[in-house]
């Protein structure tokens, strides 16, 4: 794979209730992904980052919501998000140090 590819494949950690429910249950960490990225980029692109070893990846869309704004009917975007779990011993810390 392209290194600069996988460089871009990871968007940002997606943080929600079910995110750390997630995280501690089954020691996965869920990610918002390019909506063109596949399981084997997610998964190169996670190991080369947080230098961590992946033992699966899932992959799910989420179809964007419809909303009203004033008069004018809109749709936020679709996109999508991967649950990535960690090998044994591995372990992704986003927390900022002061």
């Amino acid at each position: 794979m392209n290194q600069a590819r996988l460089m871009q494949v990871l968007i940002a950690p997606h943080v929600s209730e079910k995110a750390l429910r997630v995280a501690d249950r089954n020691r996965q960490f869920v990610f918002k992904v390019l909506p063109s990225a596949n399981k084997d980029e997610v998964k190169q692109a996670v190991e080369l980052l947080f230098k961590v070893k992946v033992n699966k990846v899932q992959i799910s869309c989420v179809k964007g919501k419809k909303k009203v704004f004033g008069k004018i009917n809109g749709k936020r975007s679709n996109w999508k998000k991967a649950y990535v779990g960690l090998q044994e011993g591995f372990d992704i810390n986003f927390r900022v140090s002061d």
